[in-house]
C-alpha cells in the first residue's frame, strides 16, 4: 500500500507548467511540522515536494500561495534521470490525488467576515450575515444525543 497524506504550509509559490500534450503540471513544496520537538525544544519540518496533474493543478497554481495551508493526499514516487552533468539523479515526491486548501480566502476575494449588517428588507445582500439569520434556536432537549 503506498497512500502519504499530508499537511503543511506552501515554502514557495506553486509552478505551473503544461506538457508538451497539454496536460498541466503544478509543482510546489510543502513544510510539515514534525511531531516531536527536537533536544532543544525546537519543533523541525519536513520539506516534502508535491506534482500535481490536470485540472487540479490549475487550481492549485491559482488559488494556492507560499504560505498557505495545504492537505494533500496521494502517493509517494521516486524517480531518477541524468542530471546535466551526466551524474544520475534520484527524485522523491508526492504525486497528489487530491488537494484540498485549507487556508482562509485571500482578502482579494469576497470576504465574508466583514459583512455583519443586516439587509434592509427587499435588498439584496450575499454575505454571512443573511446565512446565520435564518438560522433558529435549537432546543438541547430535542437533540438526537
Amino acid at each position: 500500500m503506498n497512500k502519504v497524506i499530508l499537511v503543511g504550509n506552501l515554502t514557495r509559490d506553486p509552478e505551473l507548467v503544461t506538457t508538451n500534450n497539454g496536460i498541466s503540471l503544478c509543482r510546489f513544496s510543502l513544510a510539515v511540522q514534525r511531531k516531536f520537538t527536537s533536544a532543544d525544544g525546537e519543533r523541525e519540518a519536513d520539506f516534502i515536494n508535491i506534482v500535481v496533474w490536470r485540472g487540479q493543478a490549475d487550481n492549485c497554481y491559482k488559488y494556492l500561495k507560499k504560505g498557505s495551508k495545504a492537505g494533500v493526499v496521494g502517493t509517494l514516487q521516486t524517480r531518477s534521470y541524468d542530471g546535466t552533468d551526466g551524474t544520475k539523479r534520484y527524485a522523491t515526491e508526492v504525486v497528489a490525488e487530491e488537494v484540498e486548501f485549507l487556508s482562509s480566502k485571500s482578502s482579494s476575494s469576497e470576504d465574508y467576515s466583514a459583512n455583519t449588517e443586516v439587509p434592509a428588507s427587499g435588498s439584496k445582500s450575499s454575505g454571512k450575515s443573511d446565512i446565520v439569520n435564518k438560522f433558529e434556536p435549537i432546543d438541547d432537549d430535542n437533540l438526537p444525543f
